[in-house]
C-alpha cells in the first residue's frame, strides 16, 4: 500500500498525473462549496457534505504522511498546519459550530497547485507561454479568497453589512483597488487592521499582475553556462554571459 501511495503522489505515470489533477479539482470544488454554502442556511445536507470533505482531507493527509521521507519536515510545513486546521474546521459540525469559521483556511490548499508547475509546463504550451501571468493571477486570487474568508468569518453575524460571502468579497475588492465606496466598513481595531492588510498586500499583488501583463514577455530557459532562467522570446544569446541559447519556440512572439 505504501508503494501504491508513493506512486500516485510522486510518480510520473499517466495514472499519477491524473490523480494529482483530481486532487486539484477537489480543492477547487471545495473552495466553491465554501463560497456557495455561505449563502445558504445551515442544514443537515451541508453538515454532511462538510463531514465528507473533512474525511477526504484526512485520507489525503494520512497518505502524504505515510510516504513522507522525513516526518519532522512534514510536520513543520505550513501546508501541514493548513491541512490540520481544515480537517478540524470541516469536521467541526460533529462537535459543534464553534470552529466552523476555520473553514476559510481550506483556501490555503490552493497553494498545493504550485507543486504541479513542472507538469503543467511540460504538458500545456499555453501555460509555458503565460506562466508568469497565470502565477501572478493565482497569487492574487488566493489572497482574495483568504482575506474575503477572514472578513466573512470575523464579521458575519456582527456586522449587518456583511450578510454573505459576496458582501465580504465586494468589500475586499473595493478596498484592494482603493476605490473605497464606503457603503461597507469594518468597525473596531480588528476590522481596521484587516483593511490595512488588504490595502498593503493586495495592492502589491495587483501591481505584480499588472507588471507581468504589460512588461515585455520573457520565456523560461535555463542557460547551461550561467543559469539565467528568463530570456527574451527571440533571444539567441544569453544576456548575462553571452552563451548561445536554444529556446524552444512555436513561432509565437
Amino acid at each position: 500500500m505504501l508503494e501504491t501511495f508513493r506512486a500516485l503522489y510522486e510518480g510520473e505515470t499517466k495514472r499519477a498525473q491524473r490523480f494529482r489533477y483530481l486532487i486539484l479539482c477537489f480543492d477547487l470544488t471545495t473552495i466553491a462549496f465554501v463560497i456557495i454554502s455561505s449563502f445558504l442556511p445551515r442544514s443537515l445536507a451541508i453538515e454532511v457534505t462538510d463531514a465528507l470533505i473533512g474525511l477526504v482531507i484526512v485520507a489525503d493527509f494520512l497518505a502524504r504522511l505515510l510516504i513522507a521521507d522525513s516526518k519532522v519536515n512534514f510536520w513543520t510545513r505550513p501546508a501541514t498546519l493548513a491541512d490540520l486546521v481544515a480537517m478540524v474546521s470541516f469536521l467541526a459540525p460533529i462537535a459543534g459550530e464553534s470552529f466552523g469559521f476555520l473553514r476559510v483556511l481550506r483556501t490555503l490548499r490552493l497553494l498545493h497547485a504550485y507543486q504541479m508547475l513542472v507538469r503543467l509546463r511540460a504538458e500545456f504550451a499555453f501555460f509555458r507561454r503565460h506562466e508568469d501571468v497565470i502565477l501572478a493571477a493565482i497569487n492574487l486570487c488566493v489572497f482574495l479568497f483568504i482575506m474575503t474568508g477572514l472578513i466573512y468569518a470575523t464579521q458575519f453575524g456582527r456586522n449587518e453589512d456583511i450578510r454573505n460571502y459576496a458582501d465580504a468579497l465586494y468589500f475586499t475588492v473595493t478596498t484592494l483597488t482603493t476605490t473605497g465606496f464606503g457603503d461597507i466598513t469594518l468597525p473596531g481595531t480588528t476590522g481596521r487592521l484587516l483593511s490595512v492588510g488588504i490595502m498593503i498586500f493586495g495592492v502589491t499583488l495587483f501591481l505584480r499582475l499588472a507588471q507581468v501583463l504589460f512588461r515585455p514577455r520573457k520565456v523560461r530557459y535555463e542557460c547551461k553556462h550561467c543559469g539565467l532562467s528568463l530570456h527574451d522570446a527571440d533571444a539567441i544569446h544569453c544576456k548575462h554571459c553571452g552563451a548561445t541559447v536554444h529556446i524552444d519556440t512555436e513561432g509565437l512572439v
